[in-house]
C-alpha cells in the first residue's frame, strides 16, 4: 500500500474542519441575534423583560461567549 501526503494529513484535519462547519453558522446566527437585540425599541425590550443596558451588554459580548446552555 502506498501512502500519500493527503492520506496521512486528512484524518488529522477532518475534525477541526467539521467543527468549523458546525460552529461558524452558529456564531453568525448568534451575532445576527445580538445585533437584532440591540436594535429593539424600549417597548419591545420591556415585552422581552430586559432593560436597554442588559440588551447592550449582551450585544457587546464576543461571539464565542455564548452560554453553554445555548450550545446544542
Amino acid at each position: 500500500m502506498r501512502l500519500s501526503l493527503t492520506t496521512l494529513t486528512l484524518p488529522i484535519f477532518a475534525a477541526p474542519r467539521r467543527a468549523l462547519r458546525c460552529t461558524l453558522p452558529a456564531m453568525i446566527a448568534l451575532g445576527r441575534s445580538r445585533r437584532g437585540l440591540a436594535a429593539l425599541s424600549d417597548a419591545q425590550l420591556c415585552d422581552v423583560g430586559i432593560t436597554r443596558t442588559e440588551a447592550f451588554a449582551e450585544a457587546g459580548r464576543p461571539l464565542w461567549g455564548a452560554p453553554a446552555s445555548w450550545k446544542h
